[in-house]
């Protein structure tokens, strides 16, 4: 499935194969534990979303909830896209970092992390990579990219 019709949570979930729901929901639950106050979870973009509602940034490029991070269980992996991560260098770095530090294969690629299982990823470093952007930082991180475009 690389892009999903679902118009909630659970109606994605219930949509993937068993082996992949199990591992979508364990870094579900791993995201929902470390996610700073502030940023809700929903569908968006055919994918599970950690978003900022409009409510508290309404001035997006395209109007919709700012993403912070997201799920998606594609044709041949699974995708775990930061947005955290990707749009500031040093977290960026930091990230790849400690990724390799843990002995595990990264497999990323512009926007996200790629994985086959769970033992592909390292959900520790993937908490505190959830945990390490509050919503102001994100929302300064996106003006300031905006600004340079």
């Amino acid at each position: 499935m690389a892009v999903s019709s679902a118009r909630t949570v659970d109606e994605y979930l219930n949509q993937l194969p068993s082996g992949r729901k199990e591992t979508i929901e364990v870094l579900r639950g791993v995201i929902l534990e470390n996610l700073p106050e502030g940023y809700v979870e929903r569908m968006q973009h055919g994918m599970i979303g950690y978003v900022v509602p409009l409510e508290t940034y309404p001035a997006t490029y395209n109007g919709q909830h700012l993403v912070f991070a997201a799920l998606a269980s594609q044709k041949n992996y699974m995708s775990l896209y930061f947005m955290g991560v990707y749009g500031d260098a040093a977290t960026q770095q930091w990230f790849v970092e400690r990724y390799k530090a843990g002995g595990k294969k990264l497999n990323m690629g512009k926007s996200c992390v790629r994985f086959k299982n769970l033992g592909d990823l390292p959900l520790e470093l993937v908490g505190e990579a959830i945990a390490r952007t509050p919503v102001a930082d994100f929302i300064a991180l996106y003006e300031s990219s905006r600004r340079q475009r």
